[in-house]
């Protein structure tokens, strides 16, 4: 089973675009994904720059609309993720638990789409787009 930990760092909706975690939050990190990539669960991760540096294209009415970041009606955002494949929710949850996180950190696991998920019909459509199924 495929699961997403989504990093909801503190503070992050309003921090400036040159703002960088600091070299000793990111070596405490770095050990994490060491551990995550030891036990061969990891199968991708990356950070993300904050939302002031960002933007949003929303489709109300059909029409596409850009907004430059910040987001002010936004609490919290994404700082980065990790994808893990594990044998069980559990056992995502336990990893997401392990994360050296700061106070204000919050780390939301969703497990991920498989094809085998959906119904036969479903599945039918994406026939053919075997390089885009995961």
């Amino acid at each position: 089973m495929r699961f997403m930990m989504l990093m909801i760092p503190g503070g992050y909706a309003t921090a400036a675009p040159e703002v960088r975690p600091e070299a000793e939050a990111v070596a405490t990190m770095m050990k994490y994904n060491e551990e995550l990539k030891r036990a061969g669960v990891l199968l991708a991760l990356d950070g993300l720059h904050p939302p002031s540096s960002g933007a949003r294209v929303s489709f109300k009415g059909g029409k596409p609309t850009v907004t430059d970041g910040p987001f002010a009606e936004v609490k919290e955002v994404l700082g980065g993720y990790w994808v893990i494949d594990v044998r069980s929710p559990e056992e995502a949850v336990e990893w997401a638990r392990r994360c050296p996180a700061g106070e204000n950190d919050v780390i939301e696991v969703r497990r991920v789409f498989e094809m085998t998920d959906f119904p036969e019909d479903v599945q039918k459509v994406v026939d053919g787009f075997d390089e885009l199924k995961g």
